[in-house]
């Protein structure tokens, strides 16, 4: 049996090695629990609770810790920043004719109507979404827009 334990750790560290998500780590360490049951010439069902007992051991000591340390964090972008601003539309907004522009933070970008009605230059929106290179906006009240000016 000493054989079947080496060959459950080297194909748990190969996994691991090859994958690099954390997803059989936690076996190897039972076979090594269940190597060493073997060399105390444990019986084969005794190396089989060692080999899950090990596992689940590291698995719920280790686990919540390692997701904390390999967790990728998002980072908002500038252009995610846009989202909930409001912004003079600067040329009018008509999804049809594929045409209308807003000022934001200095810089001139495309937009277009999220409810589809035509927002005529001079009125406020309030920007919904990010579709590529273009702003999603909505019409928005006289007095939202007075605030923030």
């Amino acid at each position: 049996m000493f054989g079947f334990w080496l060959v459950v750790l080297i194909a748990c560290v190969v996994v691991e090695t090859a994958t690099l998500g954390l997803v059989s780590i936690w076996f190897a360490f039972g076979a090594v629990g269940a190597l060493i049951a073997c060399a105390m010439r444990a019986k084969f069902i005794v190396q089989i609770v060692v080999f899950l007992t090990v596992s689940g051991a590291v698995l719920a000591l280790l686990r919540p810790f390692a997701r904390r340390c390999l967790a990728v964090r998002a980072k908002p972008t500038n252009a995610d920043r846009a989202i909930g601003m409001i912004c003079p539309v600067t040329e009018d907004i008509d999804n049809i004719q594929g045409t209308g522009a807003v000022a934001l933070s200095g810089k001139t970008w495309t937009a277009r109507s999220l409810t589809g009605e035509n927002i005529p230059s001079g009125e406020y929106v309030r920007v919904q979404a990010i579709q590529g290179v273009k702003l999603i906006v909505e019409e928005t009240s006289k007095a939202a827009a007075e605030a923030v000016k």
